[in-house]
């Protein structure tokens, strides 16, 4: 910039002297003393050039240097590197301009260090949460996900931006990436109404699962003075996933929870209520037939009395307000009380019982509630006596593995069918409900079996043929100090 003022600076200044010499010399008379006045103008012409050429030079440069340094400290501020400042020592307007670039970049720098702290901090509260969160301009182009989103949906990972830094990833458009018309409709909805949008969505797939979708739309940009912003589209929609899977599986086991508890209490109701009525009418007078109806009302006010104890036996474990007294119990000797209990039934349908300790005679002690555990073994010893034929064999073995103890019961009974293996601890589950039903079962032994393992840190499973058989294997937790 200043070598365009040096030169029309020096032809001033010698135009200004040439002139004034010129004056000079016209105004002389004397040849000989206009020549050598002429000469002495040339002289001082070219002198008073050569010192404005010195003192315009030393001036441009002394006045371009912070100023060439200003520029490339701008640029550089421009292109986003921090820390630019300028060293001057001036107090003209020079040093001024350059404490005042200084204080601006200072300034600046603070400001870009609190905008990428609540960034960061707002990236970390989204991807810690358990709903899934996407940004998507007007376009449906997907500007930013977070993890948990991209596990609901699918996603790829999002490209970032140069740099290393990521000034918003911006990636595919939504309907690129998601194969599911009834979420870009609710996109597509929230896009052309600008207003919110909520849906629940059954998402298919591997895993079937239940989404329900939020959208708002965001507000255009605000627009620059005297033009009207537009109001008719929005810059964007906002999504957020909430995963009700696990809920809508909950009302549903609710759901038939309270059908089965009607259905089961229906049946014993109906037959007392029936028999009642039957007694009532005068059979009660009839010494023949009233004892049969007596009969059934003892039985079905049993079956009755049975099914509360186990529905209030199971909402005490499943809701944490069962207290369990942890002890070393002594495998065999659980094992033989419970037999002794069962063994009565068993002789009189011509079964019979066996057990089979560890090999090694290792006495095996676990860790857990002795009336719990009584409470598993005699739900699995009466559904192994119900289901074997006379003639049958029920064997119950135990031995260790690692840190816990392995405990089976094993018969030689019906059998389960494989298909219904998954289910058989389900509540009210039962594989054949009028033998069930026959044989006095509640349809929750089985759960209440799978829930006191679980309460005391253990497991249970079953494996069976059908024709030949099942075993349960309960496994509980080793007893500390145990041999």
């Amino acid at each position: 910039m200043f070598r365009r003022f040096f030169f029309p600076l020096l032809f001033c200044h010698l135009a200004v002297f040439t002139g004034l010499a010129l004056v000079g010399v016209m105004l002389t008379k004397d040849a000989h003393l206009r020549l050598q006045m002429i000469i002495g103008v040339g002289s001082a012409a070219f002198v008073a050039a050569a010192v404005s050429f010195a003192l315009s030079a030393c001036w441009a440069n002394r006045l371009g240097r912070p100023l060439h340094a200003l520029i490339g400290a701008v640029n550089k501020l421009s292109e986003g590197n921090k820390g630019q400042r300028l060293f001057t020592q001036g107090q003209d307007e020079i040093g001024e301009l350059a404490a005042a670039f200084n204080h601006m970049s200072q300034q600046l720098d603070a400001h870009i260090a609190r905008l990428e702290e609540d960034r960061q901090q707002l990236r970390t509260i989204l991807s810690s949460m358990v709903e899934g969160v996407v940004a998507l301009d007007s376009h449906q182009r997907i500007l930013y996900a977070n993890e948990r989103a991209m596990q609901l949906l699918g996603l790829p990972p999002l490209s970032s931006s140069p740099h290393g830094r990521d000034k918003g990833r911006v990636g595919p458009r939504l309907w690129e990436v998601v194969r599911h018309r009834p979420l870009l409709d609710v996109v597509q909805r929230a896009l052309d109404s600008a207003e919110p949008q909520r849906e629940e969505l059954s998402w298919s797939g591997p895993n079937l699962r239940s989404l329900t979708v939020h959208v708002a739309p965001l507000p255009p940009p605000a627009s620059p003075p005297g033009i009207a912003p537009d109001t008719e589209r929005g810059c964007g929609t906002v999504l957020v996933l909430h995963d009700t899977t696990e809920l809508r599986r909950l009302e549903r086991l609710r759901q038939e929870f309270v059908a089965n508890v009607s259905h089961e209490l229906k049946t014993p109701l109906s037959i007392i209520k029936a028999c009642v009525e039957t007694l009532l009418d005068g059979a009660v007078d009839d010494p023949q037939y009233r004892r049969p109806f007596l009969e059934q009302l003892d039985s079905q006010s049993n079956r009755l009395h049975a099914l509360i104890l186990d529905l209030l036996s199971l909402a005490r474990i499943e809701s944490g307000e069962e207290l369990f007294d942890f002890q070393p119990i002594p495998i065999c000797e659980i094992v033989n009380t419970c037999l002794e209990r069962h063994r009565p039934r068993a002789e009189t349908k011509g079964q019979t019982f066996e057990t089979m300790p560890p090999a090694d005679g290792e006495t095996l002690a676990v860790w857990a509630d002795e009336e719990a555990l009584e409470q598993i073994l005699d739900n699995l010893l009466d559904n192994a006596v119900k289901y074997t034929p006379p003639g049958g064999r029920v064997s119950v073995r135990w031995r260790r593995e690692g840190e816990q103890v392995c405990l089976e019961v094993a018969d030689t009974g019906i059998g389960i069918p494989e298909a219904d293996l998954p289910r058989i601890f389900e509540r009210f589950y039962r594989v054949d409900k009028a033998r069930s039903r026959e044989l006095g079962g509640t349809g929750l032994g089985l759960s209440i079996v799978k829930h006191l393992a679980q309460a005391m840190r253990g497991s249970v499973r079953a494996a069976s043929r059908l024709g030949q058989g099942t075993t349960f294997t309960l496994y509980l937790p080793l007893a500390p100090n145990t041999v």
